[in-house]
């Protein structure tokens, strides 16, 4: 691993100081390096990849200095449509440092939703005239990287990548729980399996939530045939489930999302306030962090997500659920609601180590799935 110190010293030393981005476990030891030592002003973690850039171009606007966005490669594809009309040297010629961790990179074995995005990594920069270096677990050789990346991209007025495979920037995820709140996300589906009909259809968040509903299942002795696992598509777990909820609407349909994963996307929000889907309910499992990348900070404890669902037209009880009764009470009430409901459960923060990875078959799980909504006695 990179010494964090010194490659964050060298681009200071090149005049790079604002950071903006989304946390990856690829870069877990350059995020969390910052996120203890560059003031929170000069650090900025964004909703998603785009968002970043477009807060990057308004800091090189308002300062002339290049800034550094960070993010995994599957946040490349949020990115585009930024770095296409407003970053690109034909637009407004912003120059910034795109620091990549480089999921799935060919030849090192990955997971099924990071092997394309591996391939096609380096051909997405390629694509949008992007030039990159792919960065060595060798202190001097980044900081040379560094410095030719910062000099580039000053000279073209155009971004430059930073690629980082396994191990270069990686650091301790460490246990970060606290006790704020008294649920854990485990407890907290649990809790819902339990008080909702057997035959609901759940879509799990990308990260721990599907981990955690995968292997509840396997605990409690139940199929699977129900669940989508959306391993990956950060951010797009609840619109699969408006999908299902508005083409199946006699089945009751929960999605169990993330906080960062609903900000991430939070317009897919506005989508109940023109379509009917009571049988449909948003929950959001709150524990105010990118957990599953490191445990930084996200927005989810500082903003009021009941009052935002509320005025996108979901039903919620008026308040964040903060325990299993106040849970419990919240499916009661939004269960029989005549349109689509939202809770906000506020959890506490702690990974559980004893979750082996989540090794399964993505199409006989989605043919399971296909199968389970459309049986004959549906139709």
């Amino acid at each position: 691993m990179l010494n964090q110190e010194r490659f964050c010293g060298e681009l200071n030393k090149n005049g790079v100081s604002f950071f903006t981005g989304v946390p990856d476990s690829y870069l877990n030891g350059f995020c969390n390096y910052i996120l203890k030592n560059v003031p929170n002003d000069r650090n900025i973690i964004a909703a998603n990849e785009g968002n970043a850039i477009g807060i990057a171009s308004g800091h090189y606007f308002a300062t002339e200095e290049i800034p550094l966005v960070y993010m995994q490669n599957s946040g490349i594809g949020n990115t585009v449509n930024p770095i296409a009309s407003l970053v690109d040297e034909n637009v407004y010629a912003v120059p910034m440092l795109l620091l990549i961790g480089w999921r799935g990179q060919p030849g090192t074995g990955d997971w099924a939703q990071h092997e394309l995005q591996g391939e096609i990594t380096t051909k997405l920069l390629e694509v949008m005239h992007i030039p990159y270096a792919v960065l060595e677990d060798d202190d001097d050789a980044a900081a040379l990287a560094v410095r030719k990346a910062v000099e580039e991209a000053r000279k073209s007025r155009k971004p430059y990548g930073l690629i980082a495979p396994k191990g270069v920037m990686a650091g301790e995820k460490g246990n970060n729980k606290d006790d704020i709140y008294p649920m854990s996300r485990e407890q907290a589906i649990e809790v819902i399996l339990d008080h909702m009909p057997k035959d609901t259809i759940y879509s799990a968040t990308t990260g721990r939530a599907t981990r955690e509903l995968f292997f509840l299942r396997e605990r409690r002795g139940e199929g699977k045939e129900c669940d989508f696992l959306n391993v990956g598509s950060m951010g797009h777990a609840s619109s699969v489930a408006l999908g299902i909820a508005i083409s199946k609407p006699e089945r009751k349909v929960v999605c169990l999302d993330g906080d960062s994963a609903a900000m991430m996307h939070m317009g897919a929000m506005t989508m109940v306030s023109k379509i009917k889907a009571p049988n449909f309910i948003h929950v959001v499992l709150n524990n105010g962090a990118h957990e599953s990348v490191g445990g930084q900070p996200s927005a989810g404890h500082l903003i009021d997500f009941t009052s935002i669902a509320a005025a996108c037209g979901y039903a919620t009880v008026g308040k964040a659920a903060e325990n299993e009764y106040e849970l419990i009470d919240a499916l009661k009430q939004l269960q029989y609601s005549d349109k689509a409901g939202f809770i906000d459960v506020r959890i506490h923060k702690g990974l559980s180590g004893k979750l082996p990875p989540l090794d399964f078959s993505h199409r006989e799980a989605i043919d399971n799935l296909i199968n389970e909504l459309n049986r004959k006695e549906d139709k």
